[in-house]
């Protein structure tokens, strides 16, 4: 479980996480938990599926969808799914934007020493 962490980037309680939501499926053999290819893959995508911004709900539909065809790192994507989440990513950077300049005038305001 360590060497996955590392190499992957992820905390223990993250692939403690994953497993606890049916994600992850890895191997125990006492105390540990061996992580074969095809839970590599696995892992692969759900980190994939996290930057693309979705959730680990839909993560795990991804993942069901999936099941049935060859293994690879890349999800099959609709039209209509990738459309959503860039309107969904497209509003956060909006948002974002705005929180961020709210607060480049707020510090602007305390490096004028006035408040």
């Amino acid at each position: 479980m360590g060497e996955v962490s590392r190499l992957y980037g992820v905390t223990l309680r993250a692939l403690r996480f994953y497993e606890q939501r049916g994600l992850l499926n890895p191997i125990r053999r006492g105390g540990a938990r061996l992580y074969d290819g095809g839970q590599k893959i696995r892992l692969q995508m759900i980190l994939k599926g996290k930057h693309l911004g979705f959730t680990l709900t839909e993560i795990a539909d991804l993942l069901d969808a999936d099941s049935g065809r060859d293994k690879n790192d890349d999800f099959v994507l609709d039209e209509k799914m990738v459309l959503s989440q860039l309107r969904h990513l497209e509003e956060r950077r909006t948002e974002l934007d705005q929180a961020i300049e709210e607060l480049r005038t707020a510090h602007r305001k305390l490096a004028a020493g006035g408040r």
